[in-house]
């Protein structure tokens, strides 16, 4: 399996020089992205959580520990959105989705395939759901977008769903629809493996920490340092477009540390073995597909593709993707029994 290559090539990618080589290949593909990757057939068997029912809420009752819940009920009814999709004729007959390109093995393009072709969890997910609304996992039209447009790129009409590391709040929530979670993380420190700083405690007072634009992350750290939960000497004016970006400024000694989520902050340490985590999550948040906040039937259909995938998928992408950096154990990645507690 390609994958084994991969881990080969890029075990020395914690180089500036290696990283600034990527972010420049990454700006030189137009945001427009052809879908060339071939999908994986997924085999292995899940036993998976189990569909819970859920009462009914209210969007103004919304809490971000509990903003995962507000979601339809799977359904695999067509309707204006999904016949939107399929109405489309020749090669523009394609889902459009909004992923990343730069986070290694979530959504990155695999430098040892022809085209450099884009790869990962997200990515697996992605083709799922084109093989389900369109019947060719391969139909996909993949457009590259900055963490801070996740939610523009939505609202604009400019792709159908964005699949990127995307956390599920009730701020969110009130600017898109999302489905039910698929992941499971939380938010880590990231910096040298040299440096004083130990978690997220007083250690970051002074420190320079680097968070991507738009992020959960961000607003979390601002808003505990006004709290004094985080010491007010801690620096946050460095945001950047993409956490990639945020790693190369820590190589670069512009910033003293990264904050982002777990899962992605591990896969930033292996691609550079000089830096680590530091101390343990200290949010929980849960990753989620965003679509147009009127799309219901596009909602549900995932939601029903999502249930189904569960079962019979997730663990063998987990296994493929992020086992050498999570762990073999997958249980603390895997989101709770999904309540669909979003009535219309």
């Amino acid at each position: 399996m390609y994958a084994a290559r991969v881990r080969a090539s890029l075990r020395g990618w914690g180089g500036v020089g290696a990283m600034a080589v990527l972010c420049a290949l990454a700006l030189a593909f137009v945001l427009l992205l052809p879908s060339t990757t071939q999908t994986r057939r997924q085999s292995e068997s899940l036993g998976g959580p189990g569909v819970a029912d859920g009462s009914q809420a209210r969007a103004e009752d919304c809490t971000d520990s509990e903003a995962q819940q507000q979601t339809l009920a799977p359904s695999g009814a067509d309707g204006p959105a999904i016949d939107a999709i399929k109405s489309r004729t020749g090669a523009r007959r394609k889902l459009i989705v909004g992923v990343d390109q730069n986070s290694y093995r979530w959504g990155y393009r695999n430098p040892n395939t022809e085209g450099a072709e884009l790869e990962g969890f997200d990515i697996d997910l992605v083709h799922r759901i084109a093989k389900d609304i369109l019947g060719d996992p391969d139909a996909v039209q993949f457009k590259a977008i900055p963490t801070s447009q996740r939610i523009s790129a939505i609202q604009d009409g400019r792709v159908d769903m964005v699949v990127r590391t995307m956390t599920i709040t009730c701020e969110r929530l009130s600017q898109v629809a999302f489905s039910a979670p698929y992941f499971k993380t939380g938010q880590q420190v990231l910096a040298p493996k040299s440096s004083s700083i130990t978690g997220y405690d007083s250690t970051l007072a002074h420190k320079k920490v680097c968070t991507a634009a738009g992020s959960t992350t961000y607003a979390k750290l601002d808003a505990d340092r006004k709290t004094g939960a985080l010491p007010a000497s801690t620096d946050l004016s460095t945001t950047v477009p993409n956490q990639l970006d945020c790693l190369v400024r820590l190589q670069l000694g512009e910033v003293d540390a990264v904050v982002t989520d777990g899962a992605l902050a591990a896969s930033q340490a292996a691609q550079d073995p000089t830096v680590e985590l530091k101390g343990a999550p200290f949010t929980t948040e849960y990753y989620g597909v965003a679509m147009k906040k009127d799309a219901s039937d596009l909602v549900r259909r995932v939601n029903r593709i999502l249930v189904d995938y569960r079962a019979d998928g997730w663990q063998q992408s987990y296994d493929t993707w992020l086992s050498a950096t999570l762990g073999k154990d997958s249980g603390p990645s895997k989101p709770p029994a999904p309540q669909y507690l979003r009535t219309s």
